[in-house]
């Protein structure tokens, strides 16, 4: 389902166990927020992720869908991924945290295709926050769609 630009999306790079007791606390919470259509936690082609997808009315009718995908290991590091579906193509964008030889350990893959190398950030420390700035950032690229 998930194209990525890079081999990391699949391997436990992070030396860590997934965390799906984190994975449990973030599909809860997502599933009350109206954003979403479904929340999949651990889908049978992703068993290690939470898997949102955006409700179709946040987008114009260029986007045919998006998602966010989540995978957090026990240790802290995550990769966080937002894809769109649109007639024309598709735009990815991923925040991680976990190590890498092509960036620092905390670093962003920005869209329109996530690149690697992606640029080294600091995300905040606590999923919390984490989690907010990403729904935050994903919400300006819908709002943008609007001002057009």
């Amino acid at each position: 389902m998930t194209e990525r630009s890079d081999d990391t999306w699949d391997r436990d790079d992070s030396g860590a166990p997934v965390d799906f007791d984190r994975l449990e606390t973030i599909a809860d919470r997502l599933e009350t927020s109206g954003r979403f259509e479904r929340v999949d936690s651990h889908p049978a082609f992703a068993p290690n992720r939470v898997v949102c997808v955006y409700d179709s009315t946040f987008y114009p009718p260029t986007v045919e869908a998006a998602r966010v995908e989540f995978i957090w290991f026990k240790n802290g590091d995550f990769t966080i991924q937002y894809h769109e579906d649109h007639s024309a193509g598709t735009f990815d964008h991923r925040w991680d945290r976990h190590p890498s030889d092509h960036n620092a350990r905390e670093h962003i893959h920005p869209g329109p295709d996530a690149p690697t190398p992606g640029v080294d950030t600091s995300h905040p420390d606590d999923w919390r926050d984490v989690l907010t700035a990403v729904l935050k950032e994903i919400e300006e690229r819908q709002r943008a769609f609007w001002t057009e």
